[in-house]
């Protein structure tokens, strides 16, 4: 991968201090309310009720300054604290009558901002900056979600299995039985490698290797959640596998996929994959593939 340059540094600090001003973020009374964006957006967010656990994760926040913003809000009636009903371990927040008022009239000052600003463009140029900040926000989840080495055994290596095995078992047409999924010992240490994508400290995605025969490697499950589906993360993942398998000192990876998963072959050749006769009798291939790795990883 190239390095970032100079250039594509200073153009997306441009954009974000434009945009930042534009819509008014720099006050203090965010669309003209008695508010800082901080605290707007925490209303916003808190909706029907949600843990402050997961509030924090959301929006990324430091949990004493969740508190201080929490601790005003609270004292202003916009908000009140619980204790969920079904974990006493777990605090709620949720909004009073006047947090849903204020949330209210927030939403209608952004929507006439919104409004007034596509108002401005005939109708072909607001299509094009739609399309255009679908494809930014695209882009900016990619690069935030990062993919991350886990044990085999570690809880979000076999709850992202089991996902990948409700997620096939639709697909199928004979189903799947989950005795295929790798073992933990298989893509653990020096005879494998697991990872897990995070979004937002949510488990959304996950590959593994294990090791074949001296010099090959194969690739299993690579898997991604509904909700983070034509991201460019599976390929993400997939470069993440061939690395480890580089690492390792193999020389090729292999893989084989089932005639239901179009997409995923689709990905492969464009990976660089190229189908091969079987390497293996798998009851769910249909189609095999294999790469040979650069020298050097």
């Amino acid at each position: 991968m190239e390095p970032v340059s100079t250039e594509q540094v200073a153009a997306l600090r441009r954009f974000n201090r434009y945009f930042t001003r534009r819509i008014g973020v720099l006050d203090d009374h965010y669309l003209g309310q008695d508010r800082p964006l901080g605290e707007a957006r925490l209303l916003f967010e808190i909706g029907e009720g949600v843990p402050l656990r997961e509030l924090r994760s959301r929006l990324g926040l430091d949990a004493g300054y969740l508190s201080r913003m929490t601790k005003a809000l609270r004292a202003q009636g916009m908000v009140r604290l619980s204790v969920h009903p079904g974990d006493s371990r777990l605090r709620m927040i949720e909004l009073t009558p006047a947090g849903r008022a204020e949330v209210e009239e927030q939403n209608r000052r952004a929507d006439a901002l919104a409004a007034g600003l596509l108002d401005a463009l005939d109708a072909d140029r607001r299509e094009q900056l739609i399309e255009a900040m679908a494809t930014s926000q695209r882009l900016l989840r990619l690069a935030a979600i990062t993919v991350e080495p886990v044990d085999g055994a570690a809880p979000d290596a076999r709850a992202c299995l089991e996902a990948y095995a409700a997620d096939i078992h639709t697909r199928f047409p004979e189903g799947f039985d989950r005795r295929d999924l790798v073992a933990p010992e298989e893509v653990s240490g020096t005879a494998g490698a697991f990872f897990v994508a995070y979004e937002e400290g949510r488990p959304v995605g996950c590959g593994a290797l294990r090791r074949l025969e001296p010099g090959v490697g194969e690739i299993r499950h690579v898997w991604v959640h509904p909700a983070a589906r034509r991201l460019g993360l599976a390929r993400r993942i997939l470069a993440a596998l061939e690395d480890a398998a580089a690492s390792r000192g193999l020389t090729v990876v292999r893989l084989d996929t089932h005639r239901a998963l179009t997409e995923a072959q689709a990905m492969y050749r464009a990976s660089g994959y190229t189908e091969i006769p079987p390497y293996v009798d798998h009851v769910y291939a249909d189609h095999w593939f294999e790469k040979r790795l650069p020298a050097g990883g």
